[in-house]
C-alpha cells in the first residue's frame, strides 16, 4: 500500500499601500501566471522561516509576518495535494538581491488588477484570490496558533 503525502507549502500575502505583492511566472503554458510569494517547505523549516524565506528569494523583499491566515488544501488538476500554509504581513525593506530563477518580475497590484488576471485564468491556483480575499476581510489568526518546536 502506497502512503499518500501532501506537499506543504507556504504562502504571504503582502500588503502595501492597497497593493498586494506578486509574482510572475513562466509556468510553460501560453501565458504567464502570478502568485503570492510561496514555494515549498523545506526539511527541518519552520513554517514562519519558510514563507519569510520564500518571500526573500521570489521577490527581493524583507516583510514582516503579522497574522496566519490559515491552512488551505488545493486540489491541483494533475491530481497532487497541496497544504499551504498562508500568512499576511508588510513589506518593510527591498533588498536589493537577486530573484529566484524561477521568477520573471515582481508587481505591486491592486485587487481589481488581481481579480481581472482571475478572470485572464492567469493566477497560479485559486488560492491566490482566495488568501487576499481573505486577508482583506480579516480572517486572520494570531500566530500563536502554530506550535512548532
Amino acid at each position: 500500500m502506497m502512503r499518500w503525502t501532501p506537499y506543504v507549502t507556504v504562502a504571504t500575502v503582502v500588503e502595501r499601500a492597497g497593493r498586494f505583492l506578486l509574482v510572475e511566472e513562466d509556468r510553460g503554458g501560453p501565458h504567464t501566471l502570478f502568485n503570492q510569494p510561496a514555494g515549498h517547505l523545506e526539511p527541518g523549516e519552520r513554517i514562519r522561516d519558510g514563507a519569510l524565506r520564500e518571500v526573500a528569494e521570489e521577490t527581493a523583499w524583507r516583510v514582516g509576518i503579522t497574522d496566519y491566515l490559515g491552512m488551505y488544501v488545493y486540489e491541483a488538476p494533475d491530481g497532487k495535494t497541496f497544504h499551504s500554509h498562508a500568512f499576511f504581513g508588510m513589506a518593510l525593506a527591498h533588498l536589493g538581491t537577486e530573484l529566484d530563477r524561477d521568477i520573471m518580475a515582481i508587481h505591486w497590484l491592486t485587487l481589481e488588477d488581481v481579480e481581472a488576471l482571475e478572470r485572464e485564468g492567469r493566477l497560479r491556483s485559486p488560492l491566490v484570490i482566495k488568501r487576499i480575499r481573505d486577508a482583506m476581510a480579516g480572517k486572520t489568526f494570531p500566530m500563536e496558533v502554530l506550535h512548532e518546536r
